[in-house]
């Protein structure tokens, strides 16, 4: 049961990519990707609740079931709002049922590529996993065969190709670290292994190892400065890959990051790897919020704030402790569920107004209420407004900062207050107002949107006791 539930995840994807592949029709296809992407969420659940036992090749525990979880129900809610969404695409003629058969089969090995990363008991399957899920973003960023979407693949490739050249390089130093100690062979990269005997391994070679595993898996992440990938890749995209790049794979990078984290605090002799996330993170939320500002396209923007999130987030972690932690944490999923949101909304409002510039939209909760109105709440989400989840995360951070490192938390504040300004001085211009330009139909999926919203307005309220003990235990994991 437990095996077939962790072959679920990996097995599903795979074989709907192939499917996919050889099925006609984009209603037929769209509906095919919707089906296979919630027998994934099913094999997750299944998975949540029958843990398997620890094994040679599949790890799952507290900490990676929270990113399976979320990554499935993600990928689910996303393929449901991109059958919508390619829809209006296909009738308006900017992709082709050619493209679109190719967009579905890389959608679901995208999956596939993340859910390997997230199950895998070794570091260079997970790498493999990393960088198969970032060509077939790649791919799917350049899919308009526009030069401006040919550009951004181009350089979402490049960029993406330098950080996991610097991810390889910090894996095979930890092998190297690990060989004298456990061996050659597999046990070296096996991270039960690892973490077994990770405080007998060379200090020196560890603490180089970290600095380009940090700066590798962080340019998949969007950190500060190898970022500059992550605005083009969302402007240029279909909304549905934005969706999943900023809700799920700088997830996956920001896993493989704290995977290590673990790794290195259990070595006494290495340099703690908390202050180096703590800058890295700091130095990324300072920089996009205020990269907000100067914005004309609404995706760009909304792109920016997904790199001051995965600052904050990496922030958090960095400080560790069992509060930082757990913020760390909830604000992870708090930003996945709200920027996803936020891009289904802005996905079809892009399409009602012919246009991606904010200047040229404007009152749209006049002339598209609810895409208007769903909008705004996914604003006042993201911005950390009370009462809600990003608000009990980001309030927690900087509790936890000006308790251990006051002197970062003063920085920290002025970063959430300048991207707070930034965000909502745009978004009332395009919501409220008179409406302007042409007013075509919108037929839009909001189901996504609103159980998304949902789940973020009620866990700023409540959180169940479940989830609770849960998280706690894994921020007791990460140290």
């Amino acid at each position: 049961m437990t095996f077939d539930a962790v072959s679920l995840v990996l097995i599903i994807p795979l074989a709907a990519a192939a499917v996919l592949a050889a099925l006609p029709g984009y209603k037929t296809s769209s509906r095919f990707n919707i089906l296979a992407s919630f027998l994934t969420l099913a094999g997750a659940v299944d998975l949540v609740a029958h843990r398997p036992p620890l094994g040679s090749y599949f790890l799952v525990d507290d900490m990676n079931i929270v990113f399976i979880a979320l990554n499935t129900f993600v990928g689910f809610t996303t393929s449901v709002f991109s059958a919508s969404y390619i829809a209006h695409e296909i009738r308006t003629g900017r992709l082709t049922p050619g493209l679109l058969r190719f967009y579905h089969v890389f959608y679901q090995i995208m999956m596939f590529g993340m859910n390997l990363a997230l199950v895998t008991n070794n570091i260079g399957l997970m790498w493999v996993a990393v960088e198969l899920a970032t060509l077939s973003t790649v791919l799917m960023v350049g899919i308009y065969r526009t030069p401006e979407a040919i550009e951004a693949a181009w350089k979402y490739f490049i960029l993406g190709s330098v950080g996991i050249a610097f991810a390889l390089f910090g894996t095979t130093l930890i092998y190297a670290a690990a060989q004298p100690v456990v061996g050659a062979g597999m046990n070296g990269m096996t991270w039960t292994t690892l973490l077994a005997h990770s405080s007998a391994f060379d200090p020196a070679i560890m603490n180089i190892a970290f600095i380009f595993l940090l700066m590798g898996y962080g340019t998949k992440a969007g950190l500060f400065p190898l970022h500059a990938w992550l605005p083009d890749a969302h402007a240029e995209g279909p909304t549905p890959v934005s969706a999943v790049l900023s809700g799920l794979l700088l997830n996956v990078a920001l896993y493989a990051i704290l995977r290590f984290k673990i790794l290195f605090a259990a070595n006494a002799h290495v340099i703690p790897p908390g202050p180096l996330m703590m800058v890295v993170g700091l130095a990324t939320a300072v920089f996009a919020s205020f990269m907000l500002y100067p914005r004309h396209d609404i995706k760009r923007m909304f792109a920016y704030s997904s790199i001051e999130h995965m600052g904050i987030i990496t922030f958090a972690f960095g400080l560790g402790g069992a509060i930082a932690n757990f913020a760390g944490l909830l604000q992870m999923v708090m930003h996945s569920l709200t920027k996803s949101a936020i891009f289904f909304s802005v996905g079809h409002i892009s399409q009602a107004k012919g246009t991606q510039r904010m200047a040229d939209i404007r009152g749209l909760t006049e002339s598209y209420p609810l895409l208007g109105w769903g909008l705004v709440l996914g604003v006042v989400a993201i911005v950390g407004m009370p009462p809600l989840g990003v608000f009990m995360s980001e309030f927690l951070t900087i509790s936890s900062a000006f308790a251990r490192a006051p002197w970062l938390a003063l920085p920290l504040v002025v970063a959430l207050l300048a991207a707070f300004g930034a965000i909502m001085r745009h978004t009332h211009g395009m919501a409220f107002g008179a409406a302007q330009g042409e007013i075509r139909p919108s037929e839009a999926s909001f189901i996504p949107v609103f159980i998304h919203l949902g789940i973020v307005f009620a866990a700023g309220v409540f959180i169940p006791a479940a989830v609770v003990v849960w998280f706690q235990h894994v921020a007791k994991m990460l140290g």
